[in-house]
């Protein structure tokens, strides 16, 4: 059995917002008209996200934060995650962008990064089950699977269709 330290989550999902902010920012620098205005509404969304989960962790009890985790599956996955081989919440993924790219590229990295976020936060939720915080995450899950679709919705508009 796992023990794991809710603080810690909470910690790593505040700093995937901040990247996810970062990101979304420098994407804008290189972006035009619409697609500028899209990153920059994402940016934002981020950033509110990070404070939304910034507010959860402060809700969270005082003292050592441990638990048992009793889920082999979100058992085997947080311990992938802790291991850097599923994604790593530290990285920057603003340092992806060398500024060359075409607005398609950006807008894939972009949903491989919002995926990511996603599987990681319907991770998360089974460990603060029975709390506001399920619901808090749950509301940030759609809105990051709504990311997604309006990414996925602009990369088609974007990318011409094959004869």
């Amino acid at each position: 059995m796992t023990v794991y330290n809710p603080h810690e989550i909470f910690e790593m999902a505040e700093q995937i917002e901040r990247n996810g902010a970062r990101f979304y920012r420098k994407a804008a620098e290189n972006a035009d008209g619409d697609v500028r205005g899209l990153f920059i509404k994402l940016a934002e969304m981020e950033d509110l996200h990070e404070r939304s989960f910034a507010s959860m962790k402060r809700h969270l009890p005082d003292g050592p934060g441990r638990e048992e985790l009793d889920q082999p599956e979100a058992e085997a996955f947080l311990q992938a995650l802790a291991e850097g081989k599923i994604f790593r919440a530290q990285l920057d993924p603003s340092r992806r962008l060398a500024g060359t790219e075409t607005p398609q590229q950006v807008l894939q990295t972009a949903i491989t990064l919002e995926k990511d976020s996603v599987i990681f936060y319907l991770a998360m939720q089974p460990l603060v089950t029975g709390s506001r915080a399920f619901k808090d995450i749950e509301r940030i899950i759609w809105e990051e699977m709504g990311h997604v679709t309006t990414l996925s919705n602009l990369l088609t508009a974007l990318t011409p269709e094959e004869a």
